[in-house]
């Protein structure tokens, strides 16, 4: 599986962490940065991730940021993308099973490393549940339109 990975100034050691958890299991792990330590706009990293998961090069995205939100509200606004901002072990697993999201957000200022990588292990482990969820998914993706 393929899967991108980007942050802001808020989640550099959360995402270096992730990266190198994910590749040690086996994952191919596509990072759209930033590389040091130095402020940028959230939104441009979003869009990069969104836009590599939308297309199918990656088949699922984690992005961090100081609390996940802003990255989830930039990520959305991509066609196609259902991201979702997480800080606990239910709604890491529920996302995906339930709403097929297809990417993670995370806070580097609300959760510790040790969380993270907890949290991207449900995320990339879970697969849809499809059935009655399928519907509700299939709704969503009649508001995009």
């Amino acid at each position: 599986m393929k899967i991108a990975i980007g942050c802001d100034h808020g989640g550099l050691e959360h995402k270096n962490a992730i990266a190198e958890h994910l590749k040690e299991r086996g994952f191919e792990v596509c990072d759209f940065g930033i590389y040091e330590q130095v402020s940028v706009d959230y939104p441009e990293i979003a869009l990069k991730v969104a836009n590599s998961v939308a297309s199918g090069e990656n088949e699922l995205g984690i992005l961090v940021c100081g609390t996940g939100i802003g990255m989830s509200l930039a990520a959305n606004k991509v066609k196609g993308i259902r991201a979702a901002a997480v800080s606990e072990h239910f709604s890491a697993k529920y996302t995906r099973l339930h709403n097929n999201s297809n990417i993670l957000c995370l806070g580097g200022r609300v959760i510790g490393v040790g969380t993270a990588l907890e949290l991207a292990d449900l995320f990339v482990d879970t697969e849809f549940e499809g059935g009655r969820h399928q519907r509700r998914v299939d709704m969503i993706t009649e508001i995009e339109k």
